[in-house]
């Protein structure tokens, strides 16, 4: 059986009509070294599909190693809570959820409901 660390959002595949060039700040501050992308989702919700494969064109664009970035798949039980790796623990109850990690401190996180771009949010976040 694969651990979480393992598993993949088939969500955070790049989106190849994504505008890098749009979003050069946004793809720098991404590309800082040692940063850890904690990502929960479900390939089964709209809003991650909507959102995780511009993000996945972003991680792409900056360079962040795979290993850098975690997929965690999550499933939503028949009251709305969503169950799946870590979930309790980084209090995950929307998904998207992206949790950023430099030396295993967060610095950064952006949840399902925030008005600007998953990068762009995590880039504003990360000081850019």
């Amino acid at each position: 059986m694969a651990d979480a660390e393992s598993q993949t959002l088939e969500t955070m595949e790049p989106n190849p009509m994504w505008d890098e060039e749009s979003y050069e700040d946004a793809v720098e501050s991404l590309s800082e070294d040692g940063l850890v992308f904690k990502v929960w989702g479900g390939d089964w919700c709209g809003d991650c599909r909507g959102q995780l494969p511009d993000f996945g064109a972003a991680l792409d664009a900056a360079g962040v190693p795979e290993e850098n970035v975690h997929h965690y798949p999550v499933e939503k039980e028949d009251d709305g809570s969503k169950v799946g790796p870590k979930v309790e623990e980084y209090g995950i109850e929307l998904i998207p959820t992206v949790v950023v990690e430099r030396d295993g401190e967060e610095v950064a996180r952006f949840v399902e409901e925030e008005d600007a771009p998953i990068a762009v949010h995590l880039a504003d976040r990360l000081g850019s």
